[in-house]
């Protein structure tokens, strides 16, 4: 669960280390993909015990400098209302994870309030080395403020959850509220804890029983989680589990920067392939064009809708080449053997794909 945490408060690094900026309106059928190699893997979260630490046990049992590489394919599956499927896939350390990203936004006075859409579950992480372990991570309602100075950031004020059933472990974070006045703190804390997934009874923090409680969070989202293990009856009754009388690190995330993305070479991509799709318009903003880049993006978005006219005429749905479904009810997007075959090239690193025309995407 430690380590999982560790996930999520790193997956927004690119809005702690950078400001949020609008993204292209993606039309139905247009897919991305990537990857991120990784050179430098943190180490394994140490439990505090009386034995002395071991160090990480690799899968393979040998070392190697080789980069870890986890792939990334996303689909947008439906365009009325906007839900893109997502899979991260990372075959050497057993880990994938997958779900849909659909937000719901409005205007609150001086900024925009954003909330997972109704097919939006949150993230699924899958630990195929642990059992398959399966955790679902809830994502928290989240605000956009500085509209008016024209300097956005992003403030957080919830509670969300990340559960596992297999293990019976959940963990709530609450996000506290900021002050109207002074610097923001950013400020989070929650508790891990064990609960019964047939009776999850248990959305806030204060809630929790204390002899449930196995570890407890805080800290400053944008910098540094801590988590110290208490001297609970939870914790007596866990093997190996030790309480803790300072504060542990979790993570730091003020040394800590995005990944860059390592995509297909633009001879690669397909027509339908974010970053080809839009290359016109991204060209034209980086030229200072903006006039022949309003003028584009209003061509691109005119054509879409005559194929989504011409999709209506001839009764016919679309269908997604890398999922399954449009959406499934319990959050979890299948891939198609497109979709696997796809993520199965990545791995790879052969990135050449046969191009399937869809009626009424493709011309």
């Amino acid at each position: 669960m430690l380590e999982v945490l560790r996930f999520w408060f790193t997956k927004d690094l690119k809005y702690v280390k950078g400001k949020p900026c609008k993204p292209y309106n993606s039309t139905l059928g247009e897919f991305f993909r990537c990857q991120w190699e990784v050179t430098e893997p943190a180490p394994s979260i140490s439990q505090p015990s009386k034995a002395p630490p071991q160090p990480p046990a690799d899968p393979s049992g040998e070392t190697s400098d080789k980069p870890v590489r986890i792939s990334f394919l996303t689909e947008q599956t439906s365009h009325h209302p906007p839900v893109s499927a997502y899979w991260y896939d990372c075959p050497e350390r057993g880990i994938f994870a997958r779900g849909y990203d659909q937000i719901s936004a409005k205007f609150t006075g001086t900024s925009v309030r954003v909330v997972p859409g109704m097919y939006n579950r949150g993230i699924f992480i899958t630990l195929a080395n642990r059992d398959n372990e399966e955790y679902q991570l809830i994502h928290p309602a989240a605000s956009l403020g500085g509209l008016l100075r024209g300097s956005l950031y992003i403030s957080v004020a919830d509670t969300c959850s990340v559960t596992c059933p297999k293990t019976g472990l959940k963990c709530l974070l609450t996000y506290v509220e900021e002050s109207w006045f002074g610097k923001a703190q950013n400020r989070v804390h929650g508790l891990i804890f064990r609960y019964d997934p047939n009776d999850d009874k248990y959305t806030r923090v204060k809630d929790v029983p204390d002899k449930d409680v196995l570890v407890k969070i805080e800290g400053c989202w944008q910098e540094q989680i801590t988590y110290t293990i208490p001297k609970t009856t939870a914790v007596k009754e866990t093997a190996g589990l030790e309480p803790t009388s300072d504060k542990q690190l979790l993570i730091d995330l003020q040394p800590l920067l995005p990944v860059p993305k390592v995509t297909p070479p633009y001879e690669e991509q397909l027509p339908h392939e974010s970053r080809w799709f839009w290359k016109d318009v991204t060209n034209a903003i980086q030229e200072k064009r903006y006039s022949d880049a309003t003028r584009i993006k209003q061509d691109l978005e005119q054509a879409q809708r005559d194929k989504a006219a011409k999709r209506k005429e001839l009764n016919v749905e679309f269908k997604p080449r890398f999922f399954t479904t449009v959406t499934e009810p319990n959050g979890k997007p299948e891939l198609t053997e497109y979709g696997k075959a796809t993520l199965d090239k990545m791995h790879k690193q052969t990135y050449q794909l046969e191009h399937i025309p869809e009626l009424g995407v493709d011309e």
